[in-house]
């Protein structure tokens, strides 16, 4: 029990410290960056490109995670079906 709770203790240090500090993080380097801040100029469309790429990039997780869990809510549900009802 107090093992749980120091880790409890731990965890929360951890998030909070997380939260008070903010910093900015740069999320594509500087060729991308640029290119994307640019993209609306003289009709590129390299940027909505770069934005199509980073929801297909999202998307597959999601997926992923979705077919996973209506698999085990189908195998739970066959389970659930050949139990007996007493």
């Amino acid at each position: 029990m107090k093992l749980f709770r120091i880790l409890i203790l731990c965890v929360s240090l951890a998030i909070g410290s997380n939260a008070v500090t903010i910093t900015e993080a740069q999320a594509q380097c500087a060729m991308c960056s640029l290119n994307a801040e640019n993209s609306t100029q003289n009709g590129n469309t390299q940027g909505q490109g770069l934005n199509d790429g980073i929801l297909f990039l999202l998307a597959m997780p999601f997926l992923i995670g979705a077919g996973v869990a209506i698999l085990w809510y189908k195998k739970y549900r066959h389970k659930e079906e050949k139990s007996p009802i007493f």
